[in-house]
């Protein structure tokens, strides 16, 4: 993992959970690590403590994702501080259950525009970085939700499976450029957003347990180190495969 040294990461929705736990394993393996985080402030300032305790520089950057002048100034700001991306962790996320009989086109909308168009927007932003190094590495983190449908409901199903269609005609634009693109899709890994959701068991799980968010960030530090694999989706679910 020496060519992660000295890397520059931008990981959204890191300020806990998955996000947490990748920007760790990143810094571990030598990377500098952009904190985003849109509310959690605290907990983002503690990831950069537990960053700076590996000999690794970082920043904490707050910003709603979700909308394209945040991604400009979350992008210019790392870029001023740290130095331009080149690794994207697209992890941000926003879970809210929602039963058929109460789901609303407000509900579609944000979903949408948090677990999808996030992701559009900061690839278009990061990518001017990238192509001009010819170097690059995203991760998309998706859910299992996108092949069975999952716990949350219909909104974020369909949010999670756009970005493996996001992540495929990227990596397929971007092959020949040395930049990589490739989705993960865990299911039920033990975070806050499992944790708030009651529909959410592990006996669901073939293995019998959640996933932890090492074991999602020991995957992501794979496909960042590799760059022969992309346009992949890794599933890091417990044998949850759609029947």
């Amino acid at each position: 993992m020496t060519e992660l040294t000295g890397q520059i990461a931008l990981i959204t929705g890191a300020s806990r959970g998955i996000g947490h736990a990748i920007a760790l394993t990143f810094a571990q393996a030598g990377t500098d690590i952009a904190v985003n985080y849109r509310t959690q402030a605290a907990a983002a300032a503690a990831v950069c403590a537990e960053i700076a305790a590996l000999g690794r520089r970082s920043i904490t950057v707050q910003a709603d994702v979700s909308q394209g002048s945040e991604v400009t100034r979350l992008v210019a700001t790392v870029e001023r501080d740290l130095g331009p991306p080149s690794l994207l962790v697209n992890n941000a996320g926003l879970a809210h259950p929602r039963s058929l009989d109460v789901l609303t086109e407000q509900d579609w909308n944000t979903s949408i525009a948090v677990n999808l168009t996030s992701a559009f927007l900061l690839i278009q932003a990061v990518l001017p970085g990238m192509r001009a190094r010819r170097w690059g590495r995203i991760i998309n983190v998706s859910s299992v939700a996108a092949s069975v449908g999952g716990v949350v409901g219909p909104h974020y199903a369909a949010a999670k499976a756009g970005l493996l269609g996001l992540t495929h005609a990227y990596a397929a634009l971007l092959a020949r450029e040395g930049i990589t693109v490739n989705a993960i899709v865990p299911a039920l890994i033990a975070t806050d957003m499992v944790a708030d959701n009651p529909r959410a068991r592990p006996d669901l799980i073939p293995v019998g347990r959640f996933g932890t968010v090492d074991e999602v960030a020991q995957v992501a530090l794979l496909l960042a180190g590799n760059g022969y694999l992309t346009g992949q989706t890794l599933h890091v679910n417990g044998g949850w495969y759609p029947t």
